[in-house]
C-alpha cells in the first residue's frame, strides 16, 4: 500500500498531548500527577500515543515482589468483604458509577489518546462502565439461588451462591476501561477482590481507574485493599496465571495468549473466563434493507479503526445484492473522514502501532495474490512529518471468490471481506466455517431467514444479531463467544455466576433420616 494524503490535518504535538493526559489525570487525582509520570525514554512502563506514534511518559513498573504483595493483600482483604452483606458492596460500586458520570470526560480524553478512539466512541466506552455499575448496583440485591423440590419428606433441597475469592483481570489494549469496568463492577458486589494487569499500551486509563476505585473505597469507608494495579509486561500476567490465591482469571486478549493462559490456569484448578478472536460476519439476503445494511455494515466495520472484537471483517452477501452492496460500501469508506481521533467530524483514527498496520498490509497482499479485488486499504498521511510514527489507513473492501485461509485469519485492522451465496444454508455454513466464533449478524425482512439464522443449526456464535451490526453490545445481555472466541461471558444476565461459587444445601426439618434414592441401611 502506498502513502496518500486524504483528509490531511495538523496532528496535536506531543506537548499538547501530555498537556491533556496530565490534566485528566490531575482531575481524577484530585492533585498534580508529575510525580507518577516521568519523562519518556527511561526504565519502566512507556504510556505511548498512537495519534502522533510517540512516546509521552514512563511510568514505574510493578515488581515480582510487589505483584506477589498485591495478590497477598487481596487474599486478605477478600476475606473481609466476602462476608460483607452484599447491598453494602453495591453501594461501593454505586459510588464508583457517580465518579465516573462525574469524570466521564477525562477518562474519555485519556482513552483517545492512549487507544486512538474517536471522542463519540471513548465516552461510550466509559459510559458502557457507568451502565455495568448500575447494572451491579441491581445485581447485588438480586444474587439468587433457587429451591429445589426434594425426593425426600421433610427436607429442603436449594442452591446458594458464595464469593469466590481474587480475581485477576487482564485487558486488552482496545478497551482500556469497559472490560476492566464489566469484570470489577460485577466480582466486587459479588464479593470478590480483584487484581488487575492491563495491557501495557494504556497505562494511563488504568491508573486513573485504580485513582476512582480508591476514591470510592475511601467515600463507602469500604477496605482499602479491595482492588490493585499492576503495571508491567508478560511476566506480571504469569503471576496472576499460576498463582494459586487467584480464583479466576479473566482474559481478554489474543487466540494465543488465551492457548497459553487457559492450560495453565486449569493445571492449579482455577477457573478462566477467556475473552479471545472474533472473526464476524453478517449475511445480506435479498429481502434486505440496503440503507439498514450499509450503516451497520460501515460503523461495525470501520470503528475503532477496526479494532474491535466484534469488528465486522466478513459480508457474506447473496449474488443478487452483492455487487450493488459492495458499491455503496466503497462509496461510504471514501466519505470517511480519518484522522486525529480528538477532532469534531473524525470517524477513523489510527492503528495502534506499526505492527498492526504490517499486519494489515500483509493481509491485503495474501488477499490480491488468493484473487481478492481491494478498494482502499491505503496509509494515509494525516500529519505530515509530524505523524511519521502513526499509521493511519482507509478501511478497505475487498471481494473475495472465496473464504480463503486468510479470511479465516482475523486481521485486528480495517479489513472487510465479501463473498457471495446463493441458499440461506450455504450463508449459515460460511458464518460457521471460521474458528472463531464471537458475533454475527443477518440483515432481511424475512422472519423465516431470521428465525433460522438464530435457530440451533444456525449461527454458532455467542451473539446473533439481526438488522444490527456485530459491534455494540450493551451490557444487558451476556458478552462472549465460543470455539476459539474461548467460551467466555461477561456483563449482563448470570454473567454474575462465573464470579461466585455455588454450594448445594440440603436441609433435614424432620425427626426421621431417610435417604435418596430409596436406600435402606440399618
Amino acid at each position: 500500500m502506498t502513502s496518500v494524503e486524504l483528509n490531511k490535518t495538523t496532528l496535536p504535538s506531543v506537548d499538547d498531548l501530555q498537556a491533556r493526559a496530565r490534566e485528566a489525570l490531575a482531575a481524577i487525582f484530585e492533585r498534580p500527577v508529575d510525580t507518577e509520570l516521568g519523562e519518556p525514554g527511561g526504565p519502566g512502563v512507556h504510556a505511548s500515543t498512537p495519534i502522533t506514534g510517540e512516546a509521552l511518559f514512563t511510568l514505574v513498573e510493578t515488581t515480582a515482589q510487589e505483584a506477589r504483595a498485591a495478590i497477598t493483600a487481596a487474599a486478605e482483604a477478600f476475606t473481609v468483604w466476602r462476608t460483607t452483606p452484599a447491598p453494602v458492596r453495591g453501594a461501593l460500586v454505586a459510588r464508583l458509577g457517580e465518579l465516573l458520570i462525574e469524570h466521564k470526560e477525562d477518562l474519555a480524553c485519556l482513552v483517545t489518546i492512549e487507544a486512538g478512539k474517536i471522542t463519540s466512541e471513548a465516552l461510550g466506552e466509559v459510559q458502557e462502565m457507568i451502565d455495568v455499575c448500575q447494572f451491579a448496583v441491581g445485581l447485588s440485591r438480586q444474587l439468587y439461588g433457587r429451591t429445589i423440590a426434594s425426593e425426600r419428606p421433610g427436607h429442603r433441597l436449594m442452591e446458594t451462591w458464595h464469593p469466590l475469592g481474587v480475581v485477576g483481570v487482564i485487558t486488552a489494549f482496545n478497551f482500556p476501561v469497559a472490560v476492566w469496568a464489566w469484570n470489577s463492577a460485577i466480582a466486587l458486589v459479588c464479593g470478590d477482590t480483584v487484581v488487575w494487569k492491563p495491557s501495557e499500551l494504556t497505562p494511563l486509563t488504568a491508573m486513573a481507574c485504580q485513582a476512582l476505585l480508591e476514591r470510592a473505597a475511601r467515600d463507602v469507608d469500604a477496605p482499602p485493599a479491595l482492588s490493585h494495579l499492576l503495571l508491567g509486561g508478560r511476566d506480571i500476567g504469569e503471576q496472576l496465571v499460576d498463582d494459586p490465591r487467584v480464583a479466576l482469571v479473566s482474559a481478554t486478549g489474543s487466540v494465543r495468549m488465551g492457548q497459553q493462559v487457559g492450560p495453565r490456569v486449569a493445571q492449579r484448578f482455577g477457573k478462566v473466563l477467556l475473552e479471545l478472536g472474533g472473526n464476524n460476519a453478517a449475511i445480506v439476503t435479498p429481502s434486505a434493507d440496503l440503507d439498514l445494511a450499509v450503516r451497520g455494515i460501515v460503523f461495525a466495520a470501520a470503528g475503532t479503526a477496526g479494532q474491535r472484537c466484534t469488528t465486522l471483517r466478513r459480508v457474506i452477501a447473496h449474488t443478487s445484492v452483492a455487487d450493488t452492496l459492495i458499491e455503496r460500501i466503497a462509496g461510504a469508506y471514501r466519505s470517511l473522514p480519518v484522522g486525529d481521533p480528538s477532532t469534531d467530524g473524525t470517524l477513523v483514527g489510527p492503528l495502534i502501532h506499526e505492527t498492526a498496520y504490517r499486519d494489515m498490509v500483509g493481509a491485503l497482499e495474501q488477499a490480491r495474490a488468493d484473487g481478492g479485488e481491494i478498494t482502499g486499504g491505503e496509509r494515509v498521511d494525516v500529519g505530515g512529518d509530524a505523524g511519521a510514527g502513526a499509521f493511519y489507513v482507509n478501511p478497505a473492501v475487498v471481494r473475495m471468490p472465496s473464504q480463503t485461509p486468510i479470511v479465516h485469519d482475523e486481521t485486528f485492522a480495517p479489513i472487510l471481506y465479501v463473498v457471495t451465496y446463493e441458499t440461506l444454508e450455504e450463508a449459515i455454513a460460511l458464518n460457521n466455517a471460521v474458528p472463531q466464533g464471537l458475533s454475527s449478524a443477518i440483515f432481511t425482512t424475512d422472519i423465516r431467514e431470521a428465525e433460522r439464522f438464530m435457530a440451533a443449526d444456525g449461527s454458532d456464535c455467542g451473539i446473533a444479531n439481526v438488522n444490527i451490526g456485530t459491534s455494540g453490545a450493551e451490557i444487558g445481555g451476556a458478552f462472549g463467544g465460543e470455539k476459539q472466541t474461548g467460551g467466555g461471558r461477561e456483563s449482563g444476565s448470570d454473567s454474575w455466576k462465573a464470579y461466585m461459587r455455588r454450594a448445594t444445601n440440603t436441609v433435614n426439618y424432620s425427626s426421621e433420616l431417610p435417604l435418596a434414592q430409596g436406600v435402606k441401611f440399618g
